[in-house]
């Protein structure tokens, strides 16, 4: 009895029958598409449909991918081969050990914001009162505080990234305050640090970026206005009056800009402003100290 054929975009293919056949036809459909790490997340992907760790995936790989598996497989595929994020088709990311829910209302979490958590918890101590400006999916709050045990604050102007960043809260078993506004708009008393990571993209660029990004992610996420400054400006001349004595600011910043950053803060009377790197030695925060 002849095999069954199945056809990819190109060519014609043996019809995939075991999860390994499966997970290497996903491999070369997604690499036909041009999606970059087309091998990795046609493997996360399959560890997202299948449920196997590492140690099953070798034990079963040689094993028949059940039709339901292999039709939903297929689906994820292709909605990855249109660039859809892989984060969305899984439902959330890994930020510091941690799943987070994503959708198309938050930011994907990026390693590269590990660094901010990285250098507000050398200064955190329990009980401080943290307030993360532009919170969306609540990754840097909500981890910040498992890992400090401080109190926290977290505002967006979205509702729908809100909802997010509750869910993620609740599945924490954490219980920050998150509230809708404007930057401060609606936020009162003192904070012993204020975090954020907020839109920095210049607004010409945003057409630029990556498909997955520019298409998926929310733009007022990542549009930072002509200059990528707009937002820092707006928060460094607010924050002062919501930072307790020797309270500290912590940013995120693009590649480029943490030198204009840490003026800005110098500027408005902060001092001990430093930038840190990333670990590809770009500025990736810059934090200052409240007088």
């Amino acid at each position: 009895m002849r095999s069954k054929r199945f056809f990819s975009e190109n060519k014609i293919l043996k019809k995939p029958e075991t999860y390994l056949e499966w997970r290497k036809y996903g491999e070369e459909f997604l690499e036909e598409k041009m999606i970059r790490d087309a091998g990795t997340d046609a493997g996360l992907l399959m560890e997202f449909v299948s449920g196997m760790d590492r140690n099953r995936w070798f034990m079963e790989r040689g094993g028949i991918m059940p039709a339901g598996e292999a039709e939903r497989y297929e689906k994820l595929l292709r909605k990855r081969a249109d660039h859809v994020p892989l984060q969305h088709l899984m439902g959330g990311a890994w930020f510091y050990g941690r799943f987070f829910k994503v959708n198309e209302h938050v930011l994907v979490p990026r390693m590269d914001t590990e660094v901010l958590v990285e250098e507000a918890l050398r200064y955190l101590k329990q009980d401080m009162k943290v307030l993360d400006m532009c919170t969306g999916s609540g990754c840097i709050l909500l981890t910040v505080m498992k890992e400090s045990g401080c109190r926290g604050t977290g505002c967006d102007i979205s509702p729908e990234a809100l909802k997010t960043a509750g869910e993620n809260a609740e599945a924490l078993g954490l219980e920050p305050v998150f509230i809708r506004g404007d930057l401060f708009e609606n936020i009162s008393g003192k904070f012993d640090v204020i975090l954020s990571n907020p839109p920095y993209i210049r607004t010409s660029v945003i057409g630029t970026l990556d498909k997955e990004v520019r298409e998926h992610e929310p733009v007022i996420a990542l549009d930072g206005g002509g200059d990528g400054l707009y937002f820092y400006r707006r928060i460094i001349e607010q924050a002062g009056s919501y930072l307790n004595k020797n309270g500290r600011i912590f940013f995120e910043t693009g590649y480029d800009q943490g030198r204009q950053v840490k003026d800005m803060l110098l500027e408005a009377g902060f001092q001990d402003v430093s930038i840190i790197k990333d670990l590809a030695g770009l500025d990736r925060v810059v934090h200052g100290q409240a007088v």
